[in-house]
């Protein structure tokens, strides 16, 4: 049997990197907050190489005294912990005591620090846990460490470290997270010498998340403020409109006590209060922060810290749930006329080129399945006609599918009775339009500039690190079926063109639901595009409550009949049901 033996600390502090420092983003996760809660007003951060040849952390705060430099290098080593009691009451941030030996043990380390009251400051040096150096060192106080070559002396972890652009973003994103959590902290995050972004203190949130995520997305968001003294909970922040909705949760942040995490608590209770505002399956942008009793939630169920547990989960959902339903109704309230149905997908006041909709195309060579060359359609019927108004003709195809369809009447707005030779079809006609309209899409060719739109003005398009990373990999893909997106500068980009099967409107929402969707799931451009085509095939449909008269209700289902496959809507429900003579006359017995 093999001898037990007791680790060296070298390697104990390596196995709880294991934990603590997954990846360079973790290594500025936790330098940071250290940073904060030494008091510091200003941050600076720099890496390179997405963080795995070197970080760098500059603040401004308390700074330690050299023996206490010396002590932070200690396993299990803190000054924001006495007991065990102290865990129900965390209200610091880097509060985790093996964060900084587990750093030194897998880099070269090196710490430089000095205090208010002292005349020269501390440098550090550990590399691989060993320590190699302790020299006095001038330099304003404060706290400066650098970490260099991570995860060098475990090779094991460092080949498990993704892309520099992966690592990068992961990195960026994470420092938005930790400056819109404090907005009156000056924050400036650098690579490889240039700045990523700067934000200066800001007096509101609004400022911060202007200055980080843009000034077009603060247009969009309305004010949240509610309180229960009884309860110990405060919520404040800005959330999304009515009918403003995202395709992934990226802008869904919910902070606890200023700490951003992931809660399915909190981000349940931002959705059930979108119910009916938004369309499923699309996600508000939110920024909220929840103040709660320290002892009423633990921060320290996750290694990273990435989640929290609340004591009472129901009371927390339930408060989070009735203050993000009453601002938006509030909204509604003052705002005339009403935000647009949340069927809607978001869009933008851009001036638009065209009021009428360009025959649907994507290339004929696209990886996409598509219908058969068939006869130019007519324009789709307007909702908005009037039951009078001159109806275009219908193809000839179509025509003689239809021959023996008769509308005999219309129910609830939708659906519409037919009589044909073989018996009874019930159709939806909202169902109908999306296949016409999605088959519309695919079976058309945007390979020559004469099929795309060049925009006057190119909408701007502002987008996150992972984001602008996933465009950057599919530009190519997007050149090819319509869309011109250059690079404007570091995560700006411009729409310059758009396929003719995409309005004007539609642009910015479509190419980033587009995006997320490529970033998120890890798929083909090729089979995200089929279902962003099937979104907006559902999303420009009738609906309900727009009126058509039994002619239009028949120029549809003409459209619908010479369908490659009418039978279904893009999203595979059917489109109609029909019951024949001979089961009507069995239902009634017979002759």
């Amino acid at each position: 049997m093999p001898t037990i033996r007791v680790l060296s600390d070298r390697v104990a502090n390596q196995i709880a990197a294991g934990e603590v420092i997954e990846r360079p983003v973790a290594v500025v996760k936790e330098l940071v907050e250290n940073s904060i809660d030494a008091g510091a007003t200003r941050v600076e951060v720099e890496f390179r190489e997405g963080g795995k040849s070197y970080i760098r952390v500059e603040d401004n705060g308390y700074g330690m005294s050299p023996d206490a430099a010396l002590l932070a290098l200690e396993r299990h080593a803190t000054s924001k912990i006495r007991e065990t009691a102290d865990l129900d009451t965390i209200a610091s941030f880097g509060f985790r005591g093996e964060a900084l030996p587990s750093i030194a043990s897998v880099s070269r380390f090196n710490l430089r620090t000095r205090t208010e009251g002292s005349e020269h400051g501390t440098e550090i040096v550990v590399n691989g846990g060993k320590l190699l150096d302790r020299k006095e060192c001038g330099m304003p106080v404060g706290t400066v460490i650098e970490v260099a070559q991570l995860f060098n002396a475990v090779p094991a972890r460092r080949k498990f470290l993704k892309a520099t652009s992966t690592e990068t973003a992961h990195i960026t994103y994470n420092c938005r997270l930790i400056a819109l959590a404090h907005p009156k902290l000056a924050f400036r995050l650098m690579e490889n010498g240039r700045v990523v972004f700067q934000s200066p203190a800001c007096e509101t949130l609004g400022d911060r998340i202007g200055e980080i995520w843009g000034k077009r997305i603060v247009q969009d968001l309305i004010p949240v403020a509610a309180q229960d003294a009884d309860q110990g909970l405060r919520l404040t922040g800005l959330t999304a409109k009515p009918g403003v909705g995202r395709s992934t949760r990226r802008e869904l942040i919910t902070l606890v006590n200023r700490r951003p995490v992931d809660s399915r608590t909190l981000g349940f209770a931002v959705l059930d209060a979108y119910h009916g505002r938004i369309q499923k399956g699309r996600f508000p942008p939110a920024f909220l922060f929840l103040e709660i009793d320290s002892r009423a939630v633990d921060v320290n169920v996750h290694p990273a810290k990435r989640e929290v547990r609340f004591r009472n989960e129901g009371t927390v959902r339930r408060f989070v749930l009735e203050a993000v339903a009453d601002a938006l109704q509030k909204f509604e309230g003052v705002k005339a006329p009403l935000p647009k149905p949340a069927a809607e997908i978001e869009t933008r006041s851009i001036p638009q080129l065209s009021r009428t909709v360009p025959k649907p195309t994507l290339p004929a060579k696209a990886t996409l399945p598509h219908a058969p060359s068939q006869e130019p359609s007519p324009p789709e019927v307007n909702p908005s006609q009037t039951p009078d108004a001159p109806l275009a003709p219908m193809p000839k195809k179509a025509a003689t599918k239809l021959k023996d369809w008769e509308c005999l009447r219309l129910f609830k707005k939708r659906l519409a009775l037919f009589e044909t030779h073989r018996g009874l079809v019930l159709l939806d006609l909202r169902r109908a339009d999306q296949r016409v309209r999605f088959e519309r899409i695919l079976s058309g060719n945007t390979s020559s500039e004469s099929q795309r739109q060049a925009l006057l003005l190119p909408v701007p398009l502002e987008l996150e690190p992972l984001a602008a990373e996933a465009l950057e990999r599919q530009k190519k893909f997007l050149r090819e079926h319509g869309f011109d997106i250059e690079a404007f500068g570091r995560n700006f980009y411009r729409v310059e063109s758009i396929p003719n099967w995409l309005r004007l409107e539609d642009a910015e929402s479509f190419v980033r639901d587009l995006i997320d969707l490529v970033r998120r799931g890890g798929k083909t451009a090729s089979t995200v595009l089929w279902k962003q085509v099937a979104q907006l095939a559902v999303k420009d449909s009738y609906r309900s409550g727009d009126a058509l008269n039994t002619q239009q209700a028949e120029q549809i289902a003409g459209k619908l009949l010479n369908c490659d496959n009418p039978h279904t809507a893009p999203d595979g429900k059917p489109t109609f049901t029909e019951v024949s003579w001979k089961e009507w006359e069995d239902r009634l017995g017979g002759d």
